[in-house]
């Protein structure tokens, strides 16, 4: 539930913060890892720290988890005039994370980026209390540098970043993903009935992000007369919440018609949602996943050995995106198109890359080769060894 920060106390014996959010790449590798130090720990008492109005205050709650809002925002690198509110906030989010950990406290904070980590775990840092930063790209963000100089431990997704953290606090762990993906009851047949679609038919999924994708969607919506004309392909397009209107009325001006539920008669090898809640069916349907390169979509796709096209957001701090692209890309494990070619160049290499069965069989073998099947529980350990929890105390329960 979301909470106020007066409301939160704990008497449990092991407390742990985790602070970050904004996207889902941060909200769903921070909830396996609370779930995987539940799994090990079920007294924990794990607290979240998150930003106001963003994802986290909804999909954490879902999860089962207590969540506190800081007022924190991002800097506006384009209007630099604007970030005088962004600096008030950001004071007032400092001084509201120090109230919530020294109310709380926490035996140890984690933090997996996003807005609210730099706060939280700047507060944790000054009280002593040991901190955690899981690094998720093959970048390193401005905030995780500056955190990293007093971190205790940095796990990261992503080889040579010592370029960035010191090399004996590092942890090669792999990010975490959703459990729920790893789901492998569900049969290809029983998932092409869910969504309403072929299961013999190959089938391209395009991943607009959890709150959508503006060059992938405006290249789809361009591309409507295109997948019309390749029955032989089906396309499971996620939009994301901010498109999925434009989308919709573009769907109905190419077919005359509104869309009915997901679907629409004039291209009925189109599966189209704002949002997927059961990714394992879609993921079983891919046999290629067109996605921005954050990295935990990357993390998804290597567990699950997913040939991908990634499309590197341009819009993301330090251009990490298309350094996390070029690191699959270099290792001949996914294909990469820039964004501004996508208009240009994504659906004719999508519709390719589909039908290369070999090309397919390649991209799977070398992608999955990078994967970290246990990430969560691995991070999930050295959490508990920072909080001072012994071998002992842990449930042995390894998935």
């Amino acid at each position: 539930m979301n909470m106020d920060e007066n409301e939160y106390t704990s008497d449990k014996a092991l407390r742990i913060v985790i602070s970050g959010g904004g996207t889902g790449g941060h909200i769903f590798p921070a909830v396996s890892i609370a779930n995987a130090i539940k799994e090990m720990r079920p007294d924990a008492d794990i607290l979240f720290v998150g930003a106001e109005g963003r994802m986290e205050m909804q999909r954490v709650p879902e999860a089962g988890y207590s969540i506190i809002g800081l007022p924190v925002a991002g800097f506006d690198r384009r209007h630099l005039w604007k970030n005088v509110a962004v600096l008030f906030r950001l004071l007032r989010s400092q001084i509201k994370a120090r109230r919530i950990v020294r109310k709380f406290r926490p035996q140890v904070a984690v933090g997996v980026g996003g807005y609210a980590s730099g706060p939280t775990l700047k507060a944790a840092e000054m009280m002593d209390i040991p901190t955690l930063i899981q690094e998720q790209n093959s970048y390193a963000g401005v905030t995780n540098k500056l955190l990293a100089k007093k971190a205790d431990r940095i796990c990261v997704a992503y080889p040579g970043m010592e370029r960035f953290f010191p090399a004996d606090k590092i942890l090669m762990t792999g990010n975490p993903v959703r459990q729920n993906l790893l789901d492998d009851t569900v049969s290809r047949s029983q998932a092409a009935e869910m969504l309403g679609l072929d299961s013999g038919k190959k089938t391209v999924l395009i991943l607009g992000g959890s709150l959508g994708a503006r060059t992938i969607n405006q290249t789809l919506s361009a591309s409507l007369a295109l997948m019309a004309a390749h029955p032989e392909v089906q396309f499971i397009w996620q939009t994301g919440k901010i498109y999925i209107q434009q989308v919709r009325d573009a769907i109905a001006a190419y077919a005359s018609c509104p869309m009915d539920n997901h679907h629409t008669k004039a291209i009925p090898n189109l599966y189209v949602a704002d949002f997927i809640h059961n990714m394992a069916c879609a993921y079983r349907m891919a046999d290629l996943v067109v996605s921005r390169a954050g990295a935990g979509s990357i993390s998804e796709l290597c567990l699950l050995g997913k040939p991908a096209v990634l499309v590197p957001s341009p819009n993301v701090a330090e251009d990490h995106q298309t350094k996390n692209a070029m690191a699959l890309a270099d290792r001949d494990a996914a294909l990469f198109i820039k964004d501004s070619e996508a208009q240009e160049r994504l659906m004719d290499t999508a519709l390719e890359a589909v039908k290369d069965t070999a090309l397919l069989e390649r991209l799977s073998h070398n992608i999955a080769r990078m994967a970290f099947p246990d990430a969560a529980r691995t991070i999930a350990l050295e959490v508990l060894r920072l909080a001072g929890v012994s071998p002992q105390e842990i449930t042995e329960n390894p998935q």
